[in-house]
């Protein structure tokens, strides 16, 4: 059986923006890190990639797409162990594409970005038998010395 408990905490935000050329997950490791964030997610974003790397659903393997494309959406967790982050994007047509993000998305012109932290929650990731990968724990957040 899944735990279906429900974390309920406090929060803080974090609004900031990318410049041309910056790639996506470097930025959001480095601002998880800077802050001490746990239990992070995003919670808005508007901007535009020259390079979208995307893992689709069921592949094992991810996909480069380079032009010109706009972020419609952005999704997903973070913390200090790493992140699970979705993305949909159009192109120049209006076609949308999206899946799983992996390392080598580029920003285009910008990316604004607001993330939101649960400031009494940590994430981490566990085992589940049932999907077979790691998958999201929500727990209290403990207090290191210094906090």
């Amino acid at each position: 059986m899944i735990d279906t408990k429900v974390g309920v905490s406090g929060g803080r935000f974090f609004a900031f923006r990318l410049a041309p050329g910056e790639e996506l997950l470097g930025a959001l490791r480095r601002i998880v890190a800077a802050h001490g964030i746990r239990a992070g997610y995003v919670a808005g974003v508007v901007g535009s990639l020259s390079r979208a790397c995307l893992r689709f659903a069921g592949r094992h393997d991810g996909t480069e797409l380079d032009g010109c494309f706009e972020v419609v959406s952005l999704v997903g967790t973070l913390d200090a162990e790493g992140e699970h982050l979705h993305m949909t994007i159009s192109n120049h047509e209006g076609t949308t594409t999206g899946g799983h993000v992996l390392e080598g998305c580029v920003v285009r012109t910008t990316m604004e970005l607001v993330l939101g932290e649960l400031s009494d929650l940590e994430f981490h990731r566990e085992y589940c038998p049932l999907s077979t990968y790691e998958e999201l724990a929500v727990m209290p957040r403990t207090h290191d010395k210094g906090e």
